[in-house]
């Protein structure tokens, strides 16, 4: 990921105001509580902390982050990778720990309230923190509501006894909740004023030492360890198949550090070779290719916001697969397709995700952009008006909906 970047030139307004239940924590030195559980949430929660500052410079920030938050002045009780688990069958396996986390970081919070408790998106863990806070008078946040529009509609009695105010990242969402009497602010998506309207490719190769006239493939087989167990194999068996087809082309792999020797072991398992892995830098991946092929979460709206054609997979445990199933409320997976409401990429899920069938549709799209450039064209306008839907100044608006909410 890049550098976060602070949004709302707001100056100060000066200290807070008493507000009840957590009032000794709120004064020249304003205490928020917040927990991320894992990369993309790291990131949205980082640029909030920076908006949050020019309300109030002294702002002390602590509980469950990342780097991120990290370079914000975060102070990190615990990793944000620890929560940082995806599917049933999956968090079955690590249960115990991270309810040990929770009531750990329960007990230590009710015995020093902070002003307001922020759960950036990881609900399975934060709604059930934030109901036993908001229970004893604290007054509590999520960030990023849960997706009740896709699947786990029967979660909306839970989140109506579990915040205060949810801070929307999608327009159609406040409307949603209000319909089962819970408040909400629509702030659009910090992500769509980190990146350019117009990203930089020139730029963004010169720094990856690619040539204009490469072909680039970017890999992206997700930010949670159990994403690069089920996808990065298979990813780079698809690589194979690709290079096989295009021997000349170029694949980019941008890896979270804790997960990179993890992901170089899949790629020298499938026999692929000359992948540019690199540190983090999935922005400049993104600005740089052609195409990427992605795991199906936030990274696949960062492809959509650098306006790149994708191929969208996703794989996990058959049991977590089976449940999901049952929950799942509309068509699409990938967050490009939801939000335009159309299969405008493809989408590999589960057993369809083969190295065959994702090595095809990446050729498809190189072939495409050979071809049929208005097809291209059309698909990075539609990706603008996305990008233009979800751009506010996410940071100051979030300040403000917290800034009624504790009564200042």
């Amino acid at each position: 990921m890049e550098t976060a970047q602070q949004f709302s030139d707001r100056p100060p307004l000066g200290k807070l105001a008493p507000t009840g239940g957590s009032a000794a924590n709120v004064g020249a030195s304003v205490q928020v509580a917040m927990v991320a559980g894992e990369a993309s949430g790291d990131l949205l929660a980082g640029l909030l902390i920076d908006g949050l500052k020019t309300r109030w410079p002294a702002l002390g920030t602590h509980g469950i982050g990342g780097p991120h938050m990290a370079r914000a002045g975060f102070d990190a009780w615990w990793p944000s990778d620890k929560l940082a688990v995806r599917g049933y069958a999956e968090v079955l396996r690590h249960y115990r720990d991270i309810v040990a986390i929770r009531e750990q970081l329960k007990t230590r919070l009710l015995a020093n309230p902070p002003a307001v408790f922020i759960g950036v998106d990881a609900p399975d863990f934060n709604l059930d923190l934030e109901a036993a806070l908001k229970a004893k008078g604290i007054k509590t946040v999520h960030f990023v509501s849960p997706s009740i529009w896709a699947w786990r509609a029967d979660r909306v009695e839970k989140i109506r006894r579990s915040v205060d105010h949810v801070l929307c990242i999608f327009p159609f969402e406040v409307a949603l909740l209000a319909q089962h009497g819970i408040a909400a602010t629509y702030v659009g998506h910090p992500l769509a004023s980190v990146i350019p309207m117009a990203p930089d490719r020139a730029s963004a190769r010169a720094k990856l030492g690619l040539k204009d006239s490469d072909t680039v493939v970017a890999i992206l087989p997700g930010s949670r360890k159990s994403e690069i167990h089920y996808l990065a194999r298979r990813f780079f068996e698809a690589a194979a198949l690709i290079r096989r087809a295009q021997p000349d082309i170029k694949f980019i792999v941008p890896a979270i550090p804790a997960w990179k020797t993890m992901i170089e072991d899949a790629a020298a398992m499938t026999g692929v070779n000359n992948l540019q892995i690199l540190d983090g830098q999935s922005h400049t991946a993104l600005a740089a290719c052609d195409v990427t092929l992605i795991a199906s979460g936030t990274a696949t709206l960062e492809a959509a916001l650098f306006k790149r054609p994708m191929v969208i997979a996703y794989n996990m445990h058959w049991l977590s697969w089976r449940i999901m199933q049952r929950k799942k409320l509309q068509a699409w997976v990938g967050l490009p397709n939801i939000l335009c409401q159309e299969f405008v990429v493809p989408e590999f899920l589960q057993q369809a995700a083969t190295p065959q069938a994702l090595s095809d549709a990446v050729l498809r799209w190189l072939d495409v952009k050979a071809h049929e450039p208005a097809k291209i064209r059309s698909l990075e306008q539609r990706f603008s008006r996305l990008h233009a839907e979800l751009q506010r100044n996410t940071a100051q608006l979030a300040t403000h909906a917290i800034e009624k909410i504790l009564g200042c």
